[in-house]
């Protein structure tokens, strides 16, 4: 057998898991009902316990958050002895990005309360945008070119074999270019944190104090990625109620994992050692999910010797909201299905990760684990939950109908789903309080809509989850 007839086998094994579950779900509906019954009472369980320990782990992350959002880190950093050697390479990969959305994320960029000076910031473009880019260049070079220690751009060219279209690419080219700069400058690479943002992406105020901060208090600085809150405030108002739920729920999704730091990925818009990233060889190219990759590929260049270190405080983005509600909810289609791409890292973990006899046999599991089971139940809990769930009380027999457990069954149902609502609730208040002020133009009952938008929350589980 190949070696790539071996990985297939590995790509299949995740989708083998969710059509087998719904295949058995359907299979003991149709010849064992009473089983089915039995399963379905017992995963609604299962399922009511895993919201209220995610729930500890949501309050746990948002409380952290709260205090961290408040502080001064700047004062904090400037005690350490050292601070200022720290340079910040901020890469911004654009693709046909509206000048508009540039020009936030650079306003944000210089709102930063920590030294400009100590910026380098690269605007990325594609070769496949390049009129658009190089007009938009133009402008915020007038802008904004003299705010920072440097301001560059690069064009990634188009059609490189081997590798697939998209923001790993493009910001390893990057990243590749910038690094003769910085050759040139002679900066340590270990004195240099390197943040590879979406174009959109607008940090917090305090972001690049608390990220140096946190790094220069780090033991093994150099081995880890930095993860920030992701939140997708920028047009949140403005925004459809179906897509507000969708980008809070991730929202929330990465502050329980912000709570378990062994179970954290980097996601979307992330900071590490450009020491690291170098050694590393950069972001992989030629796959959807390099924004999660780069912390495996870390795990195993140093033999498990690397981290994911969560950072309680919120970098901004837009909701893929474009004015027009179906169009928008296409992009939204996209966005998900880009980031449930996240399970080609199942065969990569076993591939790279699982001979290594030098990485723990607990972290090789760890991370395995996390990321089937995560896909996993992304994929088949919204369906067994709302649909399947339902299908053995309707092909029961008379005489498994007539049992008073096949008969209290619904009832039983009815009154986990309920309970499960407790999570709804508290989604609901705190995504009112992470909003952004609300715009003039918006109406005031709107706040109300905010609440009564998660509602829609189960249908949201299973058009942009399991589908």
């Amino acid at each position: 057998m190949t070696n790539h007839t071996k990985y297939r086998i590995l790509e299949i094994i995740p989708g083998v898991m969710v059509w087998g579950t719904f295949a058995l779900a359907i299979v003991l509906a149709l010849v064992k009902p009473i089983w089915g019954i039995y399963f379905i009472i017992i995963f609604d369980c299962y399922w009511l316990v895993r919201i209220c320990y995610l729930l500890v782990y949501l309050l746990n992350s948002w409380f952290k958050y709260r205090r961290t959002i408040k502080i001064n880190w700047l004062e904090k950093v400037k005690k350490i002895t050292g601070w200022e050697r720290v340079y910040h390479l901020i890469i911004l990969p654009t693709y046909k990005e509206p000048l508009g959305v540039l020009q936030t994320t650079f306003t944000s960029l210089i709102n930063s309360n920590y030294p400009l000076d100590k910026f380098i910031v690269v605007l990325a473009g594609e070769e496949r945008d390049q009129v658009n880019f190089l007009n938009n260049v133009e402008v915020l070079e007038q802008e904004f070119g003299n705010k920072f220690f440097k301001f560059l751009k690069t064009v990634h060219p188009k059609d490189i074999e081997g590798e697939l279209a998209g923001k790993g690419a493009n910001a390893t080219w990057a990243a590749k270019e910038v690094a003769k700069l910085i050759n040139e400058l002679q900066i340590p690479y270990e004195d240099i944190l390197v943040s590879n943002f979406d174009a959109d992406t607008c940090p917090h105020p305090e972001y690049f104090s608390y990220l140096t901060y946190t790094f220069l208090n780090q033991s093994n600085r150099t081995r880890a990625s930095y993860q920030p809150v992701a939140v997708y405030n920028n047009n949140i108002w403005d925004s459809p109620a179906i897509i507000r739920i969708i980008n809070n729920s991730t929202t929330f999704w990465l502050f329980t994992d912000l709570a378990r730091p062994e179970r954290l990925f980097t996601f979307s818009s992330h900071s590490m050692s450009f020491k690291a990233l170098v050694e590393i060889g950069y972001w992989q190219t030629d796959i959807v999910t390099e924004d999660s990759r780069i912390c495996l590929q870390g795990l195993v260049r140093y033999d498990g010797d690397y981290e994911v270190v969560p950072l309680h405080i919120p970098v901004s983005m837009d909701t893929p909201y474009t004015g027009k509600f179906w169009e928008s909810l296409v992009n939204q289609y996209k966005q998900i299905r880009r980031w449930a791409y996240g399970v080609e890292n199942f065969p990569y973990i076993v591939w790279q990760m699982w001979g290594n006899k030098k990485i723990s046999f607990r972290k090789k599991f760890r991370y395995l684990w996390n990321q089937l089971e995560g896909t996993y139940s992304w994929a088949t809990a919204p369906f067994l939950i709302f649909f399947l769930g339902y299908l053995p009380l309707y092909t029961a027999g008379k005489e498994v109908k007539a049992t008073v457990f096949a008969q209290n069954a619904p009832i039983t149902l009815q009154y986990l789903m309920t309970m499960a609502m407790v999570g709804l609730i508290f989604s609901a208040v705190l995504s009112l309080i992470m909003l952004p002020p609300k715009p003039k133009k918006q109406p005031g009952h709107k706040y109300y809509l905010m609440v009564l938008q998660w509602l829609m929350f189960p249908y949201c589980m299973i058009l942009f989850g399991s589908v």
